[in-house]
């Protein structure tokens, strides 16, 4: 349960330092002369402070799903047992959510007490390079975030521990496995699933037009995001794997790559886990990316227009890098979701790994296969997140800017955006430097156990 502490820790402190940061942003700008006045600026970083909390709760309570969903793969057959002297699947059930309530109440509580410490060290190195506003730290609305977290963890947990429902007695004679992509077939989820990308869909071309008018287009798109992403998340069994399935072309036909890129085929359901928490992650943070590029495009152009004072579109600058900071915590809580979820997946296919070693696999195969492994997923939902945070990030620009009267290249309320190469570049990077993070545990697993012990093993 290390892994979704820390998630509950970084959710929470997450929380802490983004009612911070946009408190702090906002009292320094209801305290510049030329735009204190501006009730647009200050309505925005309040949309942009809500929207990106419960983008972070929202990030934490998937990949806290997507654990303890895997987590309850690989008790199958103790659950079974527990059923099989008279224990009721409900009751298994609501062990599991108590477990992710008290993980959650423990990593709110450190995210809390270290979010305080980081925003105030962070209020003071900004009050002395930016000029003494006044802003008070401690104020009782920072409990919020930790509350939210820890009961969203418990219901993540509770919904993540669907799977003891169906456990019988029966399956403790078999093995503690994931399912496979015949038995994983839910037309029902798929039809729920492209019917929110739908609504989701319509929900951000309707705020991409109101926002010709009114910033608040915003609250229309921001649903419409998160709805089509849900929608996404739960039709990740049968969107991923084909992608997968392409990507899995370009590593070869050794038997090495055949093995990584045929166990996402094999288990869609613990592949299409660990990969939309990359696609979330890099969506986040392309998205916001993209939003900010914009909406400094849009900026520029505006004081070209008016005579502003370019100097003082430092202070977008500022507020762009504050908020790019904090985005990069989603994809950090992302991040240890794949790591997580990759090393309890290796762990669960002891037998599966000792019985390639009887057949010959050396511990170096074994590491490429894992290897391997974690670049496909990683790379796939790289390119799909890329996709995914451009067009959300132009929607969000739109909705938010449109309405400013600018000629951008296609009518004068209609937002191009503005992808920052620099920052895809640095997510691609990153992706490279997570691959081999994530791998690291799971092949020192992977090569530690000896193949008669592995197939001996439950």
């Amino acid at each position: 349960m290390g892994a979704s502490i820390l998630v509950a820790a970084l959710s929470s402190g997450f929380g802490v330092l983004l009612l911070t940061a946009t408190g702090y942003i906002g009292s320094f700008i209801a305290a510049d002369p030329y735009i204190g006045d501006s009730q647009l600026a200050l309505a925005v970083i309040a949309i942009l402070g809500v929207v990106l909390l419960a983008l972070a709760l929202y990030v934490g309570a998937i990949v806290t799903a997507n654990t303890f969903s895997t987590i309850v793969a690989g008790r199958t057959r103790r659950i079974a047992l527990m059923r099989l002297i008279g224990a009721t699947a409900r009751s298994q059930r609501g062990e599991v959510a108590a477990q992710g309530l008290v993980v959650g109440a423990i990593g709110a509580a450190l995210g809390l007490v270290i979010g305080l410490a980081l925003a105030a060290a962070g209020v003071a190195v900004g009050a002395r390079l930016l000029g003494d506003t006044g802003y008070e730290v401690a104020q009782a609305t920072l409990l919020i975030p930790a509350a939210v977290v820890a009961l969203t963890t418990w219901a993540a947990a509770w919904v993540g521990s669907r799977r003891v429902l169906s456990v019988t007695p029966l399956q403790a004679l078999g093995g503690s496995v994931e399912r496979g992509h015949d038995e994983f077939a839910r037309p029902a989820r798929n039809v729920t699933a492209v019917i929110l990308i739908g609504i989701g869909a319509a929900l951000l071309g309707l705020g991409a037009m109101i926002g010709m008018a009114n910033p608040l287009g915003v609250a229309p798109a921001f649903l419409g995001g998160l709805v089509s992403f849900t929608g996404l998340v739960l039709g990740a069994t049968w969107i991923m794997p084909p992608l997968l399935r392409l990507v899995g072309r370009m590593f070869g036909g050794s038997a090495v790559a055949r093995l990584a890129s045929e166990n996402a085929l094999r288990y869609p359901e613990r592949s299409s886990r660990m990969a939309i928490g990359v696609v979330i992650g890099v969506t986040l943070v392309t998205m916001f990316a993209v939003a900010a590029e914009t909406a400094q495009a849009v900026m520029i152009r505006s004081a070209e227009a008016s005579g502003y004072p370019m100097d003082r579109l430092e202070v977008l600058d500022q507020f762009a890098a504050a908020m790019m900071l904090l985005v990069g915590v989603s994809a950090v809580i992302a991040s240890v979701g794949l790591v997580n979820l990759l090393t309890i997946g290796i762990v669960q296919r002891r037998r599966e790994l000792g019985l390639l070693r009887a057949l010959g696999l050396s511990n170096a195969q074994i590491r490429r296969v894992v290897l391997l492994e974690a670049t496909h997923i990683t790379l796939t939902s790289v390119v799909f997140g890329l996709l995914l945070g451009v067009a959300y990030g132009w929607a969000g620009a739109q909705s938010v800017l449109g309405s400013v009267p600018l000629q951008m290249g296609i009518g004068a309320f209609l937002v191009l955006p503005a992808v920052p190469w620099i920052t895809v570049g640095a997510v691609v990077l990153a992706a490279a430097a997570l691959t081999l993070v994530a791998a690291v545990a799971p092949t020192r697993l992977a090569t530690r156990v000896a193949p008669v012990e592995a197939l001996a093993a439950d």
